[in-house]
């Protein structure tokens, strides 16, 4: 059955962190994509293994999952066509206290993957809690065609002017940043006028 709780929705950062990866097929290959995507150090385990999957900067163990292969592992993706193999990599991650993603299992999993936008440092993610992943991916498209480049641009604008508020001592709390951010910076950004949205945010902030 789909997660029936509530969901408790992370950004996890798995940078230079070991994830595991049970499987070498077309599904695992774009789970470990993402990984390598997010700076994962990622190991895949697996009878046999994809050569998407081997054209990646990963660690491969080409034989079936052993319960040890879950040691210093952060988080585990088990993508099989095997759910028995799926049913028990999520219980030896129960018992290691490991996070268990099953692909198209949401009753093997201890953490579920939403559907991911990015636009630079910023990130779109959107879950259904395993109701319906093609749901997820269609809502996640529908915001893919309000959200342009010019929102990672629109970011980095707040993120210099945060970092100029901390260095003069001052607190960016209580800051009219919604002000800001409803004053159609976006817009000016989008017509290349970044110079007047820069402006336009100090003004907001001053």
């Amino acid at each position: 059955m789909p997660v029936a709780e509530p969901l408790y929705p992370v950004g996890l950062i798995v940078s230079g962190r070991r994830c595991l990866v049970v499987g070498g097929g077309q599904v695992a290959a774009r789970k470990v994509q993402g990984l390598v995507e997010a700076g994962a150090e990622v190991t895949v385990v697996a009878p046999s293994i994809c050569s998407e999957i081997r054209a990646l900067p990963v660690e491969l163990v080409q034989r079936p999952y052993r319960k040890e292969d879950l040691a210093r592992s952060w988080l585990v993706i088990s993508a099989t066509d095997d759910p028995e193999t799926n049913r028990q990599v999520r219980a030896d991650g129960d018992e290691a206290r490991v996070w268990v993603n099953s692909a198209d299992e949401p009753e093997a999993c201890s953490f579920t993957l939403p559907a991911v936008l990015r636009r630079g440092p910023v990130t779109v993610a959107v879950a259904t809690g395993g109701h319906s992943p093609a749901l997820a991916g269609w809502l996640r498209d529908r915001v893919a065609g309000t959200i342009g480049p010019e929102v990672a641009r629109l970011a980095e604008l707040l993120s210099e002017a945060r970092d100029e508020l901390r260095a003069a001592g001052r607190s960016t709390e209580g800051l009219d940043w919604r002000g800001a951010l409803d004053s159609d910076m976006l817009g000016l950004i989008r017509s290349g006028r970044v110079a007047q949205a820069r402006e336009r945010l100090q003004a907001c902030l001053s």
